[in-house]
């Protein structure tokens, strides 16, 4: 429950649509709801803007559609990513409203088309098309959170020519997430290219000596090009969360 969410409940309390237990009742799951297996905290929305987001990977199935079931009773929007195509579909099954992404390996709620946008543009860059799960991760997590956001694929430093052509489009977004694996070189190029807040997500692609991503990891936590975040291994969804904890606090 976010705070747009509490403040109808109370026009409709001060308007005699629902009663004093009504009211209580519709509070009764802040800040948390207690499952025995887990504590869904329902209060998230109101503290940072977004819902809490299913983390799937070591969850069962039969877990993941129980705390998708309460988030979205709560009138949340559902968030659920590293999802198995099982679980998935067994999601999927139970709330045909939901949207699935294999790719990105998430399912979310398909967000109204009259949900108003924020106020800012996101460009979302690979090296290579290898590191598209990432990213396509990033894009799910900013389109439920109604940031908008453009794809820009395999732009890599092996061929640089791409990105240059790329660059007028760059230049008109107000942030950048990029993903790359191999050395992460990417992120820098970029980072030493544009003023905008850049957000650089290292991906464990690439061969032996990368290391399943660290190689990466410490290349673009030690970018000359100033200023450049860095969040884990393949953590587009954390990327996108950086990017929407400027976008929120902006908007206060």
């Amino acid at each position: 429950m976010d705070e747009g969410q509490i403040k109808h409940l109370l026009r409709r309390f001060q308007n005699g649509d629902i009663d004093e237990k009504g009211f209580v009742e519709s509070l009764k799951t802040l800040p948390f709801e207690d499952l025995s297996f887990a504590h869904i905290d329902h209060h998230r929305a109101l503290r940072q803007g977004w819902p809490e987001t299913i983390f799937c990977q070591g969850k069962t199935t039969e877990h993941i559609v129980h705390i998708a079931e309460r988030i979205l009773a709560n009138q949340n929007l559902l968030l659920a990513t590293r999802i198995s195509a099982e679980a998935a579909t067994q999601l999927l099954d139970r709330f045909p409203g939901l949207v699935h992404n294999p790719i990105a390996r998430t399912v979310a709620s398909k967000v109204p088309e009259n949900q108003p946008q924020k106020p800012a543009q996101v460009a979302l860059l690979t090296a290579g098309t290898s590191d598209m799960p990432v990213a396509e991760e990033a894009a799910e997590t900013l389109t439920v959170l109604s940031i908008p956001n453009a794809k820009i694929y395999d732009v890599g430093v092996a061929g640089i020519h791409r990105l240059f052509d790329k660059m007028e489009q760059l230049q008109r977004v107000d942030y950048i997430i990029v993903a790359a694996g191999m050395e992460g070189a990417l992120a820098s190029v970029v980072g030493g290219l544009v003023g905008m807040p850049v957000v650089a997500v290292p991906t464990s692609v690439g061969y032996g000596a990368s290391f399943q991503g660290m190689a990466a990891l410490l290349a673009m936590l030690n970018s000359c090009a100033a200023g450049v975040s860095v969040v884990n291994i393949d953590n587009g969804f954390g990327a996108a969360c950086v990017v929407a904890r400027h976008v929120y606090h902006n908007l206060k």
